[in-house]
């Protein structure tokens, strides 16, 4: 049976001595997906004391984290879904501070600590910014995880260094904590850890057995009769298990349900007539199908034959499906919304009536340049789709872009698409399948890196290169540059051998969305289409580039005539 992520929790706050309570704390074990794709998180906030709005500022940073992290895209990863809900909540904080605090009154405002515990998969992840503190239990003690953010000017004067809503920027600290069943995980507030020794937190915890309820209660308690004159809250989370490690829910069921056989059209197979076959191979059968229920026709994918015990291949298969439903982008093939339930492994994608992009090109010998700028434009509108989700297509060539009688433009083909989320838990989703036909795969994937956004830049540069001339930038090289002394020795060919005509700005842009050094290629997509319409002084300025650079050819030709007249030269010498 299939372990997931389980744990105990336990909680209390008091106002304690105080008229009113500051501290703030929440918890939020979901279920379903979200376990395993947003994981559990539990949280301390501490309002500042010398501010009415205290209360409102702890508040609204435990309540906005535990509804907006969930919000955020399946695909990204726990530290930026994290990082990026702080920062929206420090932003809205502060501009309360802002507006209800006096001028000079720094002291005042909407400003809070907060500390946070996210249990994804196998990992603890940590944000922390002020003085409330996450420790782990140790035996008989605690060990601390967070750091205080208290600057201490003396013995009797100390200040927060950092707090939501106290500057219109906050550095989070962000730590991660490999798991283990059993950990105990202990978040308090300063009115407890001020005022209790680490042995007596774990006593109390250890005393506990399984009433973490009964002991967040005892840890408050204890605080307020050792004389804390502050509000007081603890919470305890346990780990009871761990899952299996694998992104189960990611995977479609794959440990679940047998691969779909082979069909014969014409036949039905769960809710779908099978017409026929649109393509067989070793990764996978196709299918143009109808839906019985809403008469769509799509295109089912069957597994292939020789790969069905192959279980990272069939992660990857029905990673396709789920990709697909994450994204919303009218240049990225959809998934088909039926419901039917199912009975065995394979992909159901939307039909798309068209041609791939090899077959466009094999059909125009030499395009018009804005012909192929707009089909530029819509591959990179697609791409930028997948990278806003953090996530890399890692597979763009001819034939994984389709061309529909309109001219709308779609990428296919998510088997090789690397998602960050999926990276950070552990599951492979970039190493188990090759990234792609070798002549658009980036260099540095060669050398072992991750395939990244600038991968997806350097193959759109290839495509691009390619429509316009029927070539590659680096021949046959690129592919067999599996070194960084050979990429260092790549040279590009300028695309205007092929084209005379075309402009040199245009070719500058070719020439850097494909450099082999990912750090001199465009950082975004957007640049690259930009520099495609409009000249960029930096391409139409060549005084001070070599030569050899400019136009390799050239430089070689002209080289090998010098050589050729020195040594008709010499020759001629030698006879008299």
């Amino acid at each position: 049976m299939t372990r997931t992520l389980t744990v105990t929790i336990g909680q209390h706050s008091e106002r304690g001595r105080k008229d009113e309570n500051q501290d703030f704390h929440g918890a939020l074990v979901p279920e379903g997906p979200a376990l395993r794709l947003k994981g559990i998180a539990a949280l301390v906030a501490d309002g500042i004391s010398s501010s009415a709005l205290g209360a409102m500022a702890s508040e609204t940073a435990v309540k906005s984290f535990l509804s907006d992290y969930y919000a955020t895209p399946d695909s990204w990863t726990v530290r930026n879904a994290a990082k990026r809900v702080l920062a929206a909540t420090n932003s809205w904080l502060h501009a309360e501070t802002r507006r209800a605090a006096a001028p000079g009154d720094s002291d005042r405002g909407c400003v809070t600590t907060l500390t946070a515990l996210v249990l994804r998969s196998r990992t603890a992840h940590v944000f922390h910014c002020g003085d409330s503190r996450l420790c782990r239990l140790a035996g008989r003690s605690l060990e601390q995880i967070t750091q205080d953010h208290r600057v201490v000017i003396s013995s009797q004067e100390s200040y927060l260094g950092r707090a939501l809503g106290a500057d219109a920027h906050v550095e989070i600290e962000c730590t991660t904590v490999p798991l283990q069943a059993g950990d105990v995980f202990i978040l308090t507030t300063d009115g407890v850890h001020e005022h209790l020794r680490p042995r007596d937190i774990a006593e109390a915890v250890n005393a506990a057995e399984d009433d973490l309820q009964g002991a967040a209660r005892r840890i408050v308690d204890a605080a307020y009769e050792a004389g804390s004159g502050d509000n007081l809250t603890a919470l305890i989370v346990r780990v009871d298990s761990l899952p299996d490690g694998e992104p189960g829910e990611v995977m479609g069921e794959v440990g679940d349900l047998p691969p779909a056989p082979l069909l014969d059209p014409p036949t039905q197979f769960e809710g779908y007539d099978i017409l026929r076959r649109l393509h067989a191979g070793g990764r996978g059968h196709v299918y143009l199908a109808t839906d019985r229920e809403s008469g769509a026709r799509v295109a089912l994918k069957v597994p292939g034959l020789e790969l069905r015990g192959d279980r990272d291949y069939l992660r990857h298969f029905m990673m396709e499906e789920w990709i697909a439903r994450r994204l919303d982008s009218p240049h990225v093939l959809k998934a088909h919304e039926g419901r039917t339930p199912r009975g065995h492994l394979y992909t159901v994608m939307r039909f798309v009536e068209g041609s791939t992009l090899a077959q466009w090109m094999a059909d125009r010998s030499e395009p018009d340049l804005e012909s192929v700028r707009g089909i530029v434009e819509q591959i990179a509108r697609g791409l930028q789709a997948f990278h806003r989700r953090e996530m890399v297509h890692g597979d763009l060539r001819p034939e994984n872009v389709l061309i529909d009688a309109a001219g709308t433009v779609q990428i296919i083909d998510f088997g090789a698409t690397r998602v960050a989320a999926l990276v950070e838990e552990g599951g492979r989703t970039d190493d188990a399948l090759p990234q792609g036909a070798i002549q658009y795969t980036a260099p540095e994937c060669f050398l072992g890196y991750a395939p990244s956004p600038g991968s997806d830049i350097f193959a759109l540069g290839i495509l691009s290169y390619q429509m316009l001339t029927g070539r590659l930038p680096y021949g046959g090289q690129a592919a067999r540059a599996r070194t960084a002394e050979k990429q260092k020795r790549l040279r590009y060919v300028s695309a205007r051998h092929a084209r005379p005509l075309l402009p040199a700005w245009v070719d500058g842009a070719l020439r850097r969305a494909t450099h082999p050094d990912p750090q001199r290629r465009y950082e975004v997509l957007s640049e690259f289409i930009h520099d495609l319409r409009h000249p960029n002084p930096a391409f139409t300025e060549t005084r001070g580039v070599p030569l050899i650079e400019r136009d390799p050819l050239l430089f070689w030709r002209g080289l090998s005539l010098v050589l050729g007249v020195a040594v008709i030269v010499l020759l001629a010498l030698l006879v008299r």
